[in-house]
């Protein structure tokens, strides 16, 4: 404290005094002008805390409340006395606030106790405000009630103040930060400092119950598995529930969440889940989707050539499905259907379906038809361009493949030396070359497990002009045939309408001729005349 007195001329000595509240002085510093010495009077407070300069500044360590006084600065001359006072404030900055004696958990529309908040050390006394996400909680009778306690050490003359906070929490509140703020004065003025934010647990009860499908797809299929999930939105949550299951009437008793396994179409329902007490439920449906095939038939079917084979694939599925046949590995235009099996029907068909809408269900079955026939025989001749040799050629059906021999008739030789085409849709040729010398029958015998057949044709010289058989009428001359055919009903039918047109014509001539006659009688009036009239009429008529 420096002191607020100019040095006069003349000075004798200073001294430093401070003032009790009575009024009465304390001298506690001299210091001569003139010896230049420093005597400190006798004070227990400032004993070893007070230093004088030369300049007459007063230095304090190590402040207390206590130093918190009017200090006068008395300069002395042999003429004069001068004094000036100093009014010294003390500070002191309260220890950061805690919030003590926390309330372990809330619990709503009802008024608890959440905490002390409590702020040390401070001088002078400061003030506590609580605060509620960041704002201000003012007193609400019966919702907010606070009460601040301050008290002095008396040994220190520092304040604690002590605010505690009673509050009525709502269900918002859960997750709410509470924090209170001390307020207290320094050199510089008004100064803040905050405590902690607190959450604390807001216990309520529950509102409404949720229940869940957990599925890892969109859409459930039979054989899969369904966990339901039932939930409740108090604090805590409920730990246990009632499930409703279709085709139930009580409930089942169970934890938050019920497993079905492997669950088949029956499942499809409404499922509803309540609280133990049954107060509050919720309901969803379930759709357990499915897809039936039936392939008739299936497996590994045989039939004969020219029989009829009804198939039917019928589809039963929760919702429309898709549905496709594939013969041997290429999917087919239209479905199935033989009225008379033929050796092309042959083959491996899949019918397969899917639901779209529902990932990984799809069904197939398969049909494996063999077609089977004895062995049918066809020979046909021809003399080859060069006129050398003539090819004989034995076209075969049949199911099982039949093994062919040909055979020289008479003298039952084998002839090994044969041509045979790719056999396909239960056909194949067998062909010889030949240039025999004179007339020969030949055999040809096809043989499967069915049955032998056996054919033979007669062969002339190679010398011998004979007629040469085509290997097979081609469709363009079949379809001449059929032009023909139709051109002879044509002319028949023809004829019959221009005869049935001449009847017509000549019967009409007939009774015309019959009222000419009548009327000739009567005008010649000769009845014998007209006697022979009809006679001849009637020789002429037959």
């Amino acid at each position: 404290m420096p002191c607020p007195l100019e040095v006069p001329e003349g000075l004798m000595f200073g001294k430093w005094k401070y003032e009790m509240p009575n009024g009465s002085p304390v001298f506690i510093a001299f210091r001569s002008s003139t010896k230049k010495s420093v005597q400190y009077d006798d004070v227990p407070d400032y004993k070893d805390r007070l230093s004088l300069s030369e300049n007459y500044t007063l230095s304090i360590k190590n402040a207390r409340i206590s130093d918190e006084k009017r200090f006068v600065c008395m300069l002395v001359t042999e003429d004069d006395v001068s004094e000036e006072p100093t009014i010294v404030k003390v500070f002191k900055q309260p220890s950061q606030p805690e919030i003590l004696h926390q309330a372990d958990l809330l619990e709503t529309e009802k008024l608890q106790m959440l905490g002390e908040c409590v702020a040390r050390d401070s001088y002078p006394e400061g003030n506590v405000t609580w605060y509620k996400n960041g704002r201000i909680l003012q007193p609400v009778e019966d919702v907010v009630v606070i009460n601040l306690q301050k008290i002095v050490d008396k040994s220190t003359g520092l304040f604690t103040m002590t605010s505690s906070l009673q509050y009525m929490p709502t269900k918002e509140d859960a997750d709410a930060k509470f924090s209170c703020i001390v307020t207290y004065y320094g050199p510089s003025g008004q100064k803040t400092i905050q405590s902690e934010p607190i959450v604390f647990d807001v216990h309520y009860p529950t509102e409404k119950v949720t229940i869940q499908v957990l599925s890892q797809s969109r859409t459930i299929k039979e054989g899969d598995n369904i966990t339901l999930k039932c939930s409740g939105n108090g604090n805590p949550p409920p730990q246990e529930f009632l499930f409703y299951i279709p085709g139930e009437t009580e409930g089942i008793r169970s934890s938050d969440t019920y497993v079905m396994t492997d669950v088949r179409r029956n499942a499809t329902g409404e499922y509803k889940c309540s609280l133990t007490d049954k107060s509050m439920m919720d309901s969803t449906t379930i759709t357990v989707h499915y897809l039936d095939l039936q392939l008739t038939p299936s497996g590994e079917v045989t039939k004969q050539i020219g029989e009829a084979l009804p198939v039917s694939c019928t589809i039963s599925s929760s919702r429309n499905a898709t549905v496709f046949w594939i013969k041997d590995n290429t999917r087919m235009q239209t479905s199935p259907s033989f009225s008379s099996l033929q050796y092309q029907d042959a083959g491996n068909y899949v019918c397969e379906t899917t639901l779209q809408e529902v990932e990984g269900l799809r069904k197939r079955q398969t049909l494996k038809l063999i077609v089977e026939g004895k062995p049918q025989i066809k020979m046909t001749k021809k003399t080859n361009t060069n006129k050398m040799s003539k090819t004989i050629i034995c076209h075969v059906e049949g199911f099982p493949k039949p093994a062919v021999q040909w055979t020289v008739t008479g003298t039952g030789s084998i002839i090994n030396k044969t041509e045979e085409t790719k056999y396909v849709n239960g056909k194949f040729a067998s062909k010889i070359i030949i240039a025999p010398e004179e007339n020969v029958t030949l055999t040809c015998i096809a043989e499967n497990e069915l049955e032998r057949t056996v054919t033979s044709m007669n062969v002339s010289a190679i010398s011998i002009p004979e007629y040469d058989e085509p290997e097979d009428r081609t469709d363009d001359n079949s379809e001449k045939v059929n032009d023909q055919a139709k051109l002879i009903v044509g002319i028949v039918v023809g004829l019959l309408l221009v005869a049935l047109v001449a009847g017509v014509v000549y019967w009409l001539y007939v009774k015309k001729s019959k009222t000419a006659s009548k009327h000739v009688d009567k005008d010649l009036g000769n009845i014998e005349e007209n006697k022979k009239l009809e006679e001849n009429n009637h020789k002429s008529e037959t």
